[in-house]
């Protein structure tokens, strides 16, 4: 190569270096939050049978302070255990009895945003109360099983948490959030409840609006599907006991039952089709909750 040739070679080559050096680089794409599970039947009906051969074998039932609902803690919570979930019980007194809240967190996420979701796991002494709320805490478990399955990694962290003594006047939901200092409430983004997934001949989802980004996610997801829903403003069940601290919250229920509160709330009173559909339901919602800031 001519000597004039090499030197003209080398002023273009350090002239492309120092343009690609002093120019900024390109944008990144906009990252994309992994499409949400959709689950089916056979995913979370089991965990309604196994509900009730628990309630069978301890009297009937699973109410606050028997072993029926000792024994449903136990059941979610070796499931949560084996998904690697961190678990603990946080105990409180009612009626002289101890009661037990579980809490299950996932493994990272920011832990000054936390996406908490939760429903009730006890019956009333009456019955089995697998519609109420066997099978609110049925949709929790499955969904909390998905992010495991799915080795989900949030931006915000995730928290689950199924409740003792509801049907007592919300009293494990009120305890926990009670021993809660300040500061842990404040990290509580949004709490999403779900009492009741499975009523038989529904009409409609009953959709919590409080929270505006746990709403719109509800209402949307249903509304994407011309299920009909209705606005029941915050009232209901466990999420008043945070929604009265001050925190966002949200959630749904699909209504009362002939069988509420009684012997004849066993898994035959549960709808398939629609505890599928409620799950899937609380699977987007905590997914697309669960990438936002």
């Amino acid at each position: 190569m001519h000597p004039t040739s090499r030197l003209r070679r080398a002023s273009v080559v350090l002239g492309l270096c120092a343009a690609l050096v002093g120019a900024p680089a390109a944008a990144a794409e906009p990252a994309t939050a992994p499409a949400p599970p959709v689950i089916t039947a056979d995913q979370v009906m089991p965990h309604l049978d196994a509900l009730q051969r628990i309630a069978d074998r301890d009297g009937g039932n699973r109410a606050h302070g028997t072993p029926g609902y000792r024994d449903s803690v136990a059941y979610v919570k070796a499931a949560l255990d084996r998904a690697g979930f961190r678990t603990a019980l946080h105990r409180f007194t009612h009626d002289g009895a101890t009661g037990y809240n579980l809490i299950a967190d996932w493994p990272g996420g920011d832990p000054e945003h936390v996406v908490f979701a939760g429903a009730h796991l006890d019956s009333v002494a009456a019955g089995p109360g697998i519609n109420d709320n066997g099978s609110g805490s049925a949709a929790l478990l499955a969904t909390a099983l998905e992010v495991s399955r799915a080795r989900l990694t949030p931006d915000r962290h995730l928290r689950f948490a199924w409740w003792g003594a509801e049907e007592a006047g919300m009293v494990g939901s009120g305890a926990y959030v009670r021993d809660l200092s300040a500061a842990d409430r404040e990290r509580i983004d949004v709490y999403l409840n779900v009492d009741m997934a499975g009523t038989r001949n529904i009409r409609q989802w009953l959709v919590v609006h409080d929270d505006p980004a746990a709403t719109a996610a509800f209402e949307d997801w249903f509304a994407a599907r011309k299920l009909p829903t209705f606005d029941i403003g915050i009232g209901g069940s466990d999420h008043v006991s945070f929604g009265d601290a001050g925190i966002p919250v949200g959630g749904f229920a699909t209504g009362l039952d002939e069988c509420l509160h009684e012997a004849c709330d066993r898994v035959e009173n549960v709808d398939p089709h629609t505890e599928t559909l409620s799950t899937n339901a609380l699977i987007a919602a905590v997914w697309q909750l669960a990438a936002r800031h």
